[in-house]
């Protein structure tokens, strides 16, 4: 079964850090690249960070630049998003999705995807 996990998320004070995992199981993610997005109650999914396949271009969104970093490990079939400098506004559900390298479309686009996670809470409060 074709599965991504997210795990990591949590309570968190402003200005503290979470790194999220996104594991896959029942495929390799060595030829799929990865975003990051998330979605906060009453809004719509946005996103947050992509890399790609090779883990040889990043993409960041300017709302989180300078404090999110994506990277991957193929070998753990794991991409990790390193959250750091948190801020209230950073609370949603974060979900990882993952789809085949040679898709064309902007990383931005939700539908370019082809799998997604269930996701993970991230709250970021004093």
């Amino acid at each position: 079964q074709v599965q991504l996990v997210e795990s990591g998320g949590g309570l968190v004070q402003p200005g503290g850090s979470l790194r999220l995992s996104c594991a896959a199981s029942g495929f390799t993610l060595d030829y799929y690249a990865i975003g990051w997005f998330r979605q906060a109650p009453g809004k719509e999914r946005e996103f947050v960070a992509a890399i790609s396949w090779s883990g040889g271009n990043t993409y960041i969104a300017d709302s989180v630049k300078g404090r999110f970093t994506i990277s991957r490990d193929n070998a753990k079939n794991t991409v990790y998003l390193q959250m750091n400098s948190l801020k209230p506004e950073d609370t949603a559900v974060y979900y990882c999705a993952a789809r085949w390298f040679t898709s064309q479309s902007s990383p931005v686009v939700t539908g370019s995807y082809n799998y997604w996670g269930q996701g993970t809470q991230v709250t970021v409060s004093s």
